[in-house]
């Protein structure tokens, strides 16, 4: 049977402001044709399909129409997200019937779902694990588990939970292919800048062990959600025969730090257990392409940044000095620049210049000395008489001030 995996839609999100409800538009459109002419059997979407827990009106809409015209061509498997509600999501997930099914209790992952081929015969089963935040899904992962203590980590409940998916694997026939679903972030990925953190402890991995273990039952396919990139996790791509764990990344850019990834579904075909998947990957639509441009700023104005001027870029300085009316400048030229920064390059980093200046506070008394260090940290030279002479006089005149009122 054939399966597209997709997930972290995360819509109603924006990007530095700019909204991005044209975008998830466009992709859902694109989903939903890509749906029926690669005859998919099932949809899964692997956690956040909103960016909040209580998304706006239009985001719920926009979600709403695309999984009643997703439900018309076939079945739909959602589970929640570290974004998501999971109480809101699930909501009315018991009258959803066979078209439509949502995975967001805990209680529920070692429930089987059996998905049926286009001739009506068993295809593939299916279990979905929902972000599982590790203060509150321990205890009812413990209470599942006949109150056995859960470890507070991710490790510790997404381990618990598998024990759930093995003993509901038990129950269901063994020649069926498994798909598991699962939202978390497995060690072996490669994460964006737009990804929130969900450190507890200051972990936030689970090693990708737990999902599949080097010995004995392994699903067939790992669906996963959270990390924006579409990658397979190192060393499970299904090249060796074993398990294939993927992640299929957002299918909009939501930083600049996917600018160059492509963006994309999964689509999995499953025949017999052990027998192996084939995977093909589709790009998705760009509604507006991301960019990051470095440089001097009559460089950047030029005719050779011109194939950037429709793309969303984020807009780096680097003129020793920072040119004026920098932003207006830019944004002239580059009508949907979304970030305008000045970055000398001879300046240092920020830790650097928080160094540089803790350095100076400690090392000198004159503040006209402290500020002219500083200006050396920020612009990677020193400062000229000029500009020390303007420095004195504005200390001067403030020091003046505060004694006349004394």
């Amino acid at each position: 049977m054939r399966i597209l995996h997709t997930s972290d839609w995360h819509v109603g999100r924006t990007l530095h402001g700019a909204s991005l409800e044209s975008a998830h538009a466009r992709f859902f459109d694109w989903l939903v044709e890509t749906v029926k002419q690669e005859a998919v059997d099932a949809v899964i979407v692997a956690g956040d399909v909103f960016d909040r827990a209580v998304p706006p009106l239009e985001a719920v809409q926009l979600v709403d129409r695309v999984i009643t015209a997703l439900s018309a061509h076939a079945r739909v498997v959602l589970t929640p997200g570290n974004h998501d509600s999971a109480l809101r999501l699930g909501f009315g997930q018991d009258w959803n019937g066979e078209r439509v099914i949502v995975r967001s209790r805990v209680a529920d992952v070692g429930q089987p779902v059996v998905l049926p081929k286009p001739d009506g015969q068993a295809g593939a089963v299916l279990f979905a694990l929902p972000y599982l935040d590790p203060e509150l899904a321990r205890g009812q992962l413990a209470h599942a588990l006949a109150g056995r203590e859960v470890a507070r980590s991710h490790e510790g409940v997404v381990a618990a939970a598998m024990e759930m998916v093995r003993a509901g694997h038990a129950r269901v026939d063994q020649d069926l292919p498994v798909v598991l679903v699962a939202h978390a972030f497995v060690a072996g990925g490669r994460a964006s800048d737009s990804e929130r953190d969900i450190k507890v402890g200051g972990v936030d991995l689970v090693p990708s062990e737990v999902l599949v273990p080097p010995q004995g039952w392994q699903p067939d396919y790992v669906a996963l959600g959270h990390l924006h990139r579409a990658q397979f996790v190192a060393g499970l791509d299904g090249g060796d025969g074993g398990s294939v764990v993927r992640y299929s990344g957002s299918p909009v850019a939501f930083s600049f730090s996917e600018a160059e990834d492509q963006k994309s579904v999964t689509i999995v075909e499953l025949d017999k257990r052990g027998a192996g998947v084939k995977i093909r990957v589709l790009s998705t639509p760009v509604e507006r392409p991301l960019a990051v441009l470095t440089g001097q700023l009559a460089e950047l104005l030029g005719p050779a940044y011109a194939p950037f001027r429709e793309h969303y870029v984020s807009v780096e300085v680097t003129d020793r000095v920072r040119p004026a009316e920098l932003v207006t400048r830019v944004k002239a030229v580059f009508p949907w620049a979304l970030s305008t920064q000045h970055k000398p390059v001879d300046a240092l980093s920020q830790s650097q210049v928080d160094l540089a200046s803790r350095r100076a506070s400690r090392a000198q008394s004159n503040p006209v000395d402290v500020v002219g260090e500083f200006i050396a940290a920020v612009t990677g030279r020193g400062a000229d008489a000029e500009i020390v002479s303007v420095i004195r006089e504005s200390y001067e005149s403030v020091r003046s001030r505060k004694a006349g009122t004394k």
